[in-house]
């Protein structure tokens, strides 16, 4: 029952933060995709630049702080190198990005977090 719970905050975070980024100009071209070293929550493209982007969600605004490590961004550019080829196909830009959800409080984006992509 707990893991039922989390998997659908995790979806409704996901949701949210689709719909966030579609404010802010993004289109989503992808949800949950997953790969052999790993899973990217969103991929998403404005102009020139593709993001791939993970989402983290916590009940409790203070949990945000802890929500991302290096252990899951490690995860999410093993995952996007795999994915590049797909989505940037004429030459796009590409990063890793991070949106934070917990209740009562706007999306927080946190942008190009993984340097060594």
């Amino acid at each position: 029952m707990k893991r039922e719970r989390a998997e659908q905050q995790g979806r409704r975070a996901e949701s949210m933060a689709a719909g966030w980024l579609r404010l802010h100009g993004w289109r989503i071209l992808a949800q949950r995709v997953r790969t052999a070293r790993g899973e990217v929550d969103l991929v998403a493209k404005r102009r020139n630049l593709v993001a791939f982007v993970e989402v983290k969600a916590r009940t409790k605004t203070k949990d945000l702080e802890t929500a991302i490590d290096l252990h899951r961004l490690k995860r999410v550019a093993a995952a996007a190198e795999i994915l590049y080829p797909k989505y940037c196909q004429n030459g796009e830009d590409a990063r890793i990005d991070v949106i934070l959800v917990a209740p009562r409080r706007l999306p927080t984006h946190l942008t190009n977090v993984w340097h060594g992509f």
